[in-house]
């Protein structure tokens, strides 16, 4: 097995949180769980991915606020809020309100551009400024000022009984220096570098220097930490779906080479006009997973990895995946649990 550059870090994994429409409560609380094992297995962070007008989490920091209570250590992320869904000064509030509940452990990983099928949820989203609405970098900027605790508004006093601030409430200190970018190309990596933020690089990513997944990651990361006021200190967190199969049953793991073959078409090339490109899911035992990653151009540049639980499984399944990856697969990436 090649030998790591360092020691893994920092040990999260990120989940969609699907449902059953008929009783999405079960959803959620399967979800809240999974959240809770990660944090008696020792992993660092747990983050959730959003859906919207789906059978998802279409309200991450909802949920994550109810894990606030649920757990005391896991730093809890989004992974990611696209904005474009989002009036930046109404999430302000909500973040912080979560950040304080959660004792600073909160992680907001955001993104932009125009929201899936715009043209069919336009009208319901925007519907007096669907032409006007700004989907570019400056809803980020918004939602930072307004996180820094920068004036909302030229208002603030008293008006009758009520007192009024002119910055966002409730002020979560720190919350600002926990902001992540989700990005998938040169354009984006450069531009989170040049605001500070974290990188969150996940398994879909734009073909542009090359066809090579790894080396595109590689590429972007580069990129990032040279635009980054920390440089090759800048915090940059890759998420690929990783599926250990040391602890899973037989039927697991004819399901699981099921799912992976599914998907594995889609990596050969670039996708569609923006040329996105896929990255392999891996299988296998933790050793043979591990062997992979420190071959991986994208892996090498990082001590800090949340690693994406497959999407549709059962709830059985994430908590074998979850264990294997806590006591398999991070230990021999050189993690340690924070237990």
């Amino acid at each position: 097995m090649p030998a790591p550059s360092q020691p893994l870090r920092r040990l999260g994994f990120l989940t969609i949180g699907l449902f059953d429409p008929a009783d999405p409560a079960q959803g959620h609380e399967s979800t809240l769980r999974i959240i809770e094992l990660g944090e008696q297995l020792g992993f660092d962070s747990a983050w959730v991915r959003h859906r919207h007008l789906q059978y998802g989490i279409s309200s991450p920091v909802a949920v994550l606020a109810a894990a606030t209570q649920r757990t005391s250590r896991i730093q809890l992320g989004t992974a990611v809020i696209p904005l474009g869904w989002e009036n930046p000064l109404r999430l302000a509030e909500d973040l912080a309100t979560v950040d304080l509940l959660s004792g600073g452990r909160l992680n907001p990983g955001v993104s932009v551009g125009r929201p899936g099928q715009y043209d069919r949820i336009a009208s319901a989203l925007y519907p007096d400024t669907a032409e006007a609405e700004d989907f570019g970098y400056e809803r980020v900027r918004r939602l930072l000022d307004f996180v820094r605790g920068k004036p909302a508004t030229d208002f603030s006093g008293v008006e009758g009984i009520e007192v009024f601030s002119d910055r966002v409430q409730p002020i979560a200190p720190g919350l600002a220096d926990r902001v992540w970018y989700g990005g998938g190309s040169l354009r984006s990596a450069r531009w989170a570098g040049e605001q500070g933020l974290s990188l969150l690089t996940s398994n879909v990513l734009r073909a542009e220097e090359s066809e090579d997944f790894a080396e595109t990651q590689r590429s972007q990361i580069a990129a990032f930490r040279a635009r980054h006021p920390e440089g090759a200190r800048a915090r940059v967190s890759q998420g690929l779906v990783v599926i250990p199969t040391d602890g899973a049953s037989a039927q697991q793991r004819a399901k699981y080479q099921e799912y992976v073959r599914s998907r594995t078409a889609r990596t050969a090339a670039p996708q569609g006009p923006a040329r996105t490109m896929f990255a392999p899911d891996l299988i296998g035992t933790s050793a043979e997973i591990a062997e992979q990653l420190y071959a991986h151009a994208g892996f090498r540049e990082v001590d800090e990895v949340v690693f994406a639980l497959p999407f549709s499984f059962d709830h059985e399944d994430y908590v074998q995946i979850l264990t294997d990856i806590a006591t398999g697969l991070g230990p021999a990436l050189g993690w340690q649990p924070a237990l």
